[in-house]
């Protein structure tokens, strides 16, 4: 068995109502799919949405395609239980992901880049199927291949990333500091808070990563 990270990056004119607005909200970082599945052309899911549940429910309101939702508050943002019917889009994405001997395997990350990151794990020949047949509007990038069967998973979102990468080159993690939080918020062109924000959680989730992953 072999594991392969793909990152999945959908046209303007191919990408999904939810995710365009998730990609269109400055209220939502990204939603991490934790489980789900698709029976019949309805794809029930469960997952993790770091932002406001406030800019994320009216995206779900009123949509025809929309079964059941719930939406529970959390410390970083909130978890969201959606029942939906699948476009064209998203059954021909099962589709090419469907065969008997591969497996994605959760979390499955939707960015507000357009992009969707997921690790499949199958057989070599099931794997290459896969990459061949990506539906059309869809760029498909394998970031890896492994002969290991393993997972990887993102630890900050695009937006933490660059609060990060702008807090080192304005000298915030110097010793002594030489560039505070407001030169990080001028970096991003943000509110302090905003910027403090972005930093907060990036820290928090880079570190829970690095403890992880450790000893």
């Amino acid at each position: 068995m072999k594991s392969m990270r793909l990152v999945l990056e959908y046209g303007p004119e191919a990408i999904p109502p939810l995710h365009e607005g998730l990609c269109e909200s400055p209220d939502i970082e990204r939603e991490v799919i934790v489980g789900g599945q698709a029976v019949d052309g309805v794809e029930t899911i469960t997952s993790f949405v770091d932002g406001d549940p406030e800019a994320y429910e009216p995206l779900l309101v009123g949509r025809e395609n929309v079964l059941e939702y719930d939406i529970t508050p959390a410390d970083d943002g909130f978890f969201c239980y959606l029942r939906r019917e699948l476009g064209s889009e998203g059954v021909s994405l099962l589709n090419a992901l469907a065969r008997e001997t591969v497996v994605v395997v959760p979390p499955i990350e939707v960015r507000s880049d357009r992009t969707i990151r997921l690790t499949v794990v199958g057989h070599a020949s099931a794997l290459t199927a896969v990459v061949d047949e990506v539906p059309e509007g869809l760029q498909l990038d394998v970031q890896w291949v492994s002969d290991d069967v393993t997972v990887t998973g993102s630890p900050v979102s695009d937006r933490q990333l660059a609060a990060l990468r702008a807090a080192r080159e304005v000298g915030f993690y110097e010793i002594p500091r030489t560039g505070g939080i407001e030169a990080v918020a001028d970096e991003l062109d943000c509110a302090v808070s905003t910027a403090s924000e972005l930093v907060r959680r990036g820290e928090a989730n880079a570190v829970d990563r690095v403890l992880e992953d450790g000893p």
